[in-house]
């Protein structure tokens, strides 16, 4: 069975061989990948079985200082995962994260959205060069992903600030409704776009959860997010309905998982240990959705001792991959803090222990 059969199979529960693997790592490690290993890519050099797929630059160069007036740092610098939608930061005290500003955070009325130069992310030339990108990764028998995480929520309070977009729920609903409107706009045509050139997996997301329960209650994500985020997943299933859809939230999301299966989700991530038991949502939804994730990056891979990550590796594929349904991941990517033994650890207990045996 090749790379993309399986992979295929295991996501739609359906006697896959093996369970797939997949980790991200921070710009730390990747450092400590190269000093370790002599290689520069690690997803080439561990045999990950997912390549992602880049648009082509924007041709667009706006200045979004002035929506900024004086409330903007002298050093700040766009934000690498916003950068076209206009977010600036300034480096934090810890790695790579950074603070953030919000270029939308003065508006007030609906009509100064007009004036604001959102990305052209559905625009026809940026998408020239993709189908021969897709061509090549899936001609190597890997699988074709394209991630559209800070889908809606997270967008929009990164152009509004979190307390301005949590305010204007109640107190400027219209301009809510049109930010949010407008984002989901630009992600309905750029997810036809990607659909049409060939893309095997789309990865949508917010974090709309802390560890403990929702981050904004039940209501108001029914209220504001559940039917635009459904307009984006059957944009994609019109285009093509073959295509995977994925959807990201950390936190403790379990009182939303019904209504992301309701609207098409088929793969939900990353199942945060931490917060939420991963062998029960197997239980309770492993039957409709699968599930990618399931290994804490803030217990066990920095602070477990590699004989328990491998441990840990091995209880969850044996829960969680029951069936199908399950790829092995990281909960995140994998910070500075967890040591090069641990990483191995899970990388061996895949080799060893991820086969089927029916």
């Amino acid at each position: 069975m090749t790379n993309r059969e399986n992979f295929f199979r295991a996501m739609r529960r359906d006697s896959p061989q093996w369970i797939p693997l997949d980790f991200r790592l921070c710009p730390a490690q990747v450092q400590r990948f190269r000093q370790e290993t002599g290689a520069d890519d690690f997803m080439e050099y561990f045999h990950l079985p997912i390549r992602y797929i880049d648009l082509l630059p924007t041709q667009q160069s706006p200045d979004f200082r002035p929506f900024y007036g004086d409330d903007l740092p002298q050093e700040a610098k766009p934000v690498n995962w916003a950068a076209e939608w206009g977010v600036m930061g300034v480096a934090g005290p810890v790695a790579h994260f950074e603070r953030m500003h919000h270029p939308l955070a003065r508006m007030t009325r609906v009509e100064e959205l007009d004036a604001y130069p959102f990305p052209d992310l559905a625009a026809d030339y940026r998408y020239q060069q993709v189908p021969a990108q897709i061509r090549q990764w899936k001609e190597r028998d890997l699988v074709t992903v394209k991630h559209m995480k800070e889908t809606i929520f997270e967008m929009a309070w990164f152009l509004r600030g979190m307390d301005n977009l949590m305010v204007d729920f109640y107190e400027n609903p219209d301009f809510a409704a049109a930010l949010l409107d407008k984002i989901t706009q630009i992600r309905e045509e750029s997810a036809r776009q990607i659909c049409r050139c060939g893309i095997d997996l789309i990865q949508l997301g917010d974090d709309v959860a802390t560890q403990r329960d929702m981050l904004l209650s039940p209501g108001l994500w029914w209220e504001w997010f559940k039917p635009r985020l459904a307009r984006i997943i059957r944009a994609i299933r019109e285009e093509n309905p073959r295509v995977l859809i994925f959807y990201h939230s950390c936190g403790n999301i379990r009182r939303i998982i019904p209504d992301l299966i309701e609207i098409g989700v088929d793969i939900l991530n990353p199942i945060q240990p931490e917060c939420m038991d991963p062998i029960q949502i197997k239980q309770e939804y492993g039957d409709r959705v699968s599930f990618w994730g399931g290994l804490g990056t803030q217990t066990t891979l920095p602070f477990a001792q590699p004989a328990q990550v491998r441990q840990t590796c091995r209880e969850r594929m044996e829960t969680m991959g029951a069936g199908g349904g399950f790829v092995l991941a990281p909960s995140h990517v994998v910070e500075p803090e967890v040591p090069w033994e641990n990483l191995m650890a899970m990388i061996e207990a895949h080799r060893d222990f991820s086969r089927y045996s029916f």
